[in-house]
């Protein structure tokens, strides 16, 4: 049976956290002539997130264990509420290769439905569909759900599959609200280009967020941001900020590349309807002025947030906007702090700080 028809749904971001993953930087080839400020920017990462939830840590081997240690230890971050794993990856986005954890559904469930351990969704993981270096970060997922529960008997793993074949899925392409609702790119899941899924459609996309996500109402936007290496993420786009709030990116400039395509998915999201048919509560933030390095435009997006225990990490850029996003999403969650993390150089590996954590619920 599929975990939705066992009462099971991907939690909305914002839920209780047990703690958030994180893999320790060490592939240079992600920031070439750029890498040595990137352990930095996770040091201080990882110092707001102690503050508030335990960090799960993956160290490539021991070298970079011994790495971690120092740096977050210089950087005042080294805490017991760190849990070290040496496990070999390729790369550090676990939003996209980590596993996805599900839970029993909310409000109504009873008290032996809320003790039922979490599921660790687990989708194929291909790098995109572009690059070649992958398989030990497709391993990673499976290496999650069992440190969850390191009683195997306990370690509950899905793997999806579609028309009988596995499921090429990324984190960082869907987006929800908790409660049936999933945002993710035409762009993405439906292109040639980059192709993760030739055997899937609409239908089957959809028919596989209700079944393994919970989620049986998808928003479809169009295009991604210029520059996304990962054709079409919707976490750059538009992201839910409660049960029926998401916030927009937009660019006013109409000259800018990214007018048009933004333009159309807020067209999109004002006409949308939530799993109760009711319209979403838009709210508009306005893009970075271009971030560019070495004659790339970067893909800079106040969109990759990360929402955690007391706290937003916030990707910036030293850009006027950058006020104005902070301003709003401190409107947004006046409950939780909310912390700039300076990403002028860290996007030079095409992702921020949603693109590098993967969240345990609670």
């Amino acid at each position: 049976m599929v975990p939705s028809a066992l009462g099971y749904r991907m939690p909305a971001e914002w839920e209780p956290h047990a703690a958030t993953w994180l893999a320790w930087p060490h592939y240079r080839g992600d920031w070439p002539d750029k890498f040595e400020p990137v352990p930095w920017v996770y040091a201080e990462i990882i110092r707001h997130l102690i503050k508030h939830e335990r960090v799960e840590l993956i160290v490539n081997d021991a070298a970079c264990a011994r790495e971690a240690r120092t740096v977050l230890q210089r950087a005042g971050a080294f805490s017991s509420n760190i849990r070290f794993h040496q496990w070999p990856t390729n790369r550090v986005w676990l939003r996209d290769s980590g596993c996805i954890f599900l839970k029993k559904c909310g409000a109504g469930a009873h008290a032996r439905e809320k003790r039922a351990p979490a599921i660790a969704l687990k989708f194929r993981f291909n790098a995109w569909a572009k690059y070649s270096n992958w398989r030990r970060d497709n391993r990673v997922g499976c290496l999650m759900g069992y440190a969850k529960s390191p009683d195997r008997r306990h370690a509950h793993e899905v793997r999806p599959v579609s028309n009988g074949r596995p499921i090429v899925l990324e984190g960082g392409s869907i987006d929800v609200n908790g409660c049936g609702t999933i945002l993710t790119t035409e762009e993405c899941q439906l292109s040639k280009v980059q192709q993760r899924n030739p055997h899937m459609n609409r239908g089957d996309y959809e028919r596989a967020f209700a079944d393994y996500l919970g989620a049986a109402h998808t928003i479809w936007l169009g295009r991604g941001i210029f520059g996304d290496d990962t054709h079409g993420h919707v976490d750059d786009l538009s992201r839910f900020v409660a049960k029926d709030t998401v916030v927009a990116m937009v660019e006013p400039n109409k000259r800018d590349v990214n007018h048009a395509p933004l333009g159309d998915n807020l067209r999109r999201l004002k006409s949308a309807r939530n799993q109760n048919g009711k319209r979403l509560t838009v709210v508009e933030i306005p893009m970075p002025q271009p971030v560019a390095f070495e004659g790339r435009r970067l893909p800079a997006s106040y969109a990759n947030f990360y929402i955690a225990n007391g706290v937003v990490l916030v990707p910036v850029f030293n850009r006027p906007n950058d006020r104005i996003a902070l301003n709003t999403l401190a409107e947004l969650f006046p409950s939780r702090e909310i912390v700039p993390i300076y990403s002028g150089d860290f996007i030079w590996g095409f992702g921020a700080m949603h693109c590098m954590t993967q969240q345990q619920p609670k």
